[in-house]
């Protein structure tokens, strides 16, 4: 697990941090991670390839939303990077045209790997709930899983786990059928 290399971190620590880490602030404390295996990142690359066409682009799909790949998101006192956000084009505006978006997306996917799986899980959604996303999915390569989360009273409702192959419509892209086998192949 990473572990917190500040209290009350600035953004100045954040920006001291190497390029070769993906450093956020969570809660006030500095972490930093080492960026993406290349399968975590070929994972997150193929799931934003697929929602992007019909989702950005309109292509065999409805448009409407703007896929970001690790965008740095500063949220209140916090800066985040998921490895997938999106926005609804309607809600982002000029947005884009930031340095770094303010505005919460109104989904993230977090890309699990062992040594930050338990952050994703646990500082970034209570994060990601006090900002209002709409959904969070949870990807996990090795164990080849896609988990659907919604806002619940508590935390975070789980509305569907898939594995494998599956071909599913899930939340809240389900307007097109996602077939997974094309998100874990290298």
């Amino acid at each position: 697990m990473t572990k917190a290399l500040k209290k009350h971190a600035t953004y100045a620590d954040l920006r001291a941090v190497p390029d070769t880490f993906v450093a956020e602030i969570l809660g006030g404390e500095l972490y930093a991670s080492p960026r993406p295996a290349f399968s975590h990142a070929t994972v997150a690359s193929a799931l934003g390839v697929l929602l992007g066409a019909p989702f950005r682009f309109g292509i065999n799909g409805p448009g409407g939303w703007l896929i970001v790949a690790e965008p740095q998101l500063h949220l209140g006192p916090d800066v985040l990077v998921p490895d997938l956000a999106g926005w609804r084009i309607e809600r982002i505006s000029a947005e884009p045209y930031a340095a770094y978006p303010t505005l919460a997306p109104d989904w993230v996917c977090e890309v699990l790997s062992p040594s930050t799986e338990s952050i994703d899980r646990t500082k970034k959604l209570k994060i990601y709930a006090r900002e209002h996303v709409g959904h969070a999915w949870l990807i996990d390569p090795l164990l080849q899983t896609l988990e659907v989360l919604r806002p619940a009273r508590n935390g975070w409702a789980l509305l569907a786990k898939h594995e494998g192959g599956e071909r599913v419509r899930a939340e809240p892209f389900q307007a097109i059928e996602l077939e997974l086998a094309r998100v874990w192949a290298a």
